[in-house]
C-alpha cells in the first residue's frame, strides 16, 4: 500500500495531479476540497488510498490525512465506489460530510450529484455511530417540521433565490438558533445569500 507520495508537482488539474516522486512520475486523483488546499510550492505532500482493480491500480491523493480518512469511511458504504466518494468531497467540505451524517441531514447528503434518497439514508445508516463516535460528536437532529423554517424557505423562493441555496443557509441558521423567529431566519439567510 502507498500511504503518502512526497516528490515536485509537475502537472496540476483540478481532478488530478502529476508528482515526480524520484524519477517516476505518479498519476494521483484528488477532490476539489485538495485541489483548493495544494500549496503554491514545487515541492509536495499528498496522503493516499491505492485502489487495485483488475484492470486498473488507482491513486487518490488527499492534502489532509482527515480527508482520506472520510474517504475510506464512504468506501465502506455499499453502492459508493472511488468516484462518488471524490465526488462527495468535491462537492461539499469533509466536515460537512461529517455534520451532515452526524446529524442525519438526508437532504445535504443527497444534494450531491449521484447521490440518491437511498444511497443517501445508507450512507447515514453506515457511518453515523462510527462518525458521532471518532470525531467525538453529539448526536444531533435538524427539526424538518419547523413552520418558521418552511414560511422563512417561501418567503425567499418569492424573492427569487434557488430553493436548495436557501435551504442549506436556512438549515444552518435552525441548528444554530432552533427557536428563530420567521423574520430573524429571513434577515439571517439574506445575508448569507
Amino acid at each position: 500500500m502507498i500511504a503518502h507520495l512526497q516528490g515536485k508537482l509537475v502537472e496540476k488539474t483540478p481532478t488530478e495531479v502529476v508528482i515526480d516522486c524520484g524519477g517516476v512520475g505518479y498519476q494521483v486523483n484528488i477532490s476539489l476540497h485538495t485541489y483548493s488546499l495544494l500549496p503554491n510550492t514545487d515541492f509536495i505532500t499528498l496522503f493516499t488510498h491505492l485502489q487495485i482493480k483488475e484492470d486498473a491500480h488507482t491513486l487518490f491523493g488527499f492534502i489532509e490525512k482527515s480527508e482520506r480518512e472520510i474517504f475510506r469511511m464512504l468506501l465502506s458504504v455499499s453502492g459508493i465506489g472511488a468516484n462518488i466518494a471524490r465526488t462527495m468531497l468535491s462537492s461539499i467540505a469533509p466536515k460537512q460530510i461529517i455534520n451532515a451524517i452526524a446529524a442525519g441531514d438526508v437532504a445535504s447528503i443527497q444534494s450531491i450529484k449521484g447521490i440518491g434518497n437511498k444511497t443517501a439514508q445508507r450512507v447515514i445508516l453506515d457511518l453515523k455511530d462510527k462518525v458521532l463516535k471518532l470525531y467525538n460528536l453529539e448526536e444531533v437532529s435538524i427539526v424538518l417540521n419547523n413552520t418558521n423554517r418552511d414560511e422563512a424557505l417561501s418567503a425567499l423562493e418569492v424573492l427569487g433565490f434557488v430553493r436548495k441555496t436557501a435551504e442549506k443557509v436556512v438549515d444552518k441558521i435552525v441548528k444554530e438558533e432552533p427557536d428563530a423567529t420567521v423574520e430573524t431566519l429571513i434577515k439571517k439567510a439574506l445575508k448569507n445569500l
